[in-house]
C-alpha cells in the first residue's frame, strides 16, 4: 500500500488551545484522526508527525524523498507553521529531496499579518491549500492522490 506523509511544524502541537479564534478548537490528535480516516478512504497509509525543530523536519523530508523514489510514498502534506515564512533550509530540503509536497495552512495567511504573506516553501511545492481550516488536510491529501493517479 502506498503512503502519504503528513508533517506539522512548530506550535501545531498547541492546536485547540493556541489562538482558537484563528485556528479553532480542534486538536492535533483530531487532525491526525481526520487524516487517518481520509487515508483509509483513499486506500493510503498515513504517517502523521509533528516537530518544533527545523532539523528534524528537514531529515523527515529527506527520508520522504528516498521513499518517493522507492515508490512507497506518494508525497507530503506539510503545515510548516511559521517556518513557511522563514526557512530557506526547508525550501532547499524540498527541492533537494524531489518529493511532491503540498504546502498547507489552516488559516488564510494572505488575510493575516503582512509577514505571513511570503512563503519560502511555495516555489518548491506542487500545490498550496490555505484557509479551509483542518479540512485543508483532506483537500491536500486528495490532491496528492489525484496527482499520483494522473487524474
Amino acid at each position: 500500500m502506498s503512503s502519504i506523509l503528513i508533517l506539522n511544524g512548530p506550535n501545531l502541537n498547541l492546536l485547540g488551545t493556541r489562538e482558537p479564534a484563528v485556528y479553532g478548537l480542534t486538536t492535533l490528535d483530531d487532525v491526525r484522526a481526520l487524516c487517518e480516516d481520509t487515508g483509509r478512504q483513499l486506500g493510503l497509509k498515513v504517517d502523521f508527525r509533528q516537530s518544533n525543530h527545523e532539523g528534524v523536519l528537514i531529515d523527515w523530508i529527506h527520508d520522504a524523498g528516498a521513499a518517493h523514489r522507492a515508490g512507497t510514498l506518494l508525497g507530503v502534506v506539510f503545515n510548516a507553521g511559521a517556518y513557511t515564512h522563514t526557512s530557506v533550509a526547508l525550501h532547499d530540503a524540498i527541492k533537494g529531496a524531489g518529493v511532491p509536497l503540498v504546502e498547507l495552512h489552516i488559516s488564510n495567511v494572505h488575510a493575516r499579518e503582512p509577514f505571513r504573506h511570503h512563503s519560502y516553501l511555495s516555489p518548491a511545492a506542487v500545490g498550496i491549500v490555505a484557509g479551509f481550516g483542518i479540512d485543508g488536510y483532506v483537500l491536500a491529501m486528495q490532491g496528492l492522490a489525484r496527482r499520483a493517479s494522473g487524474a
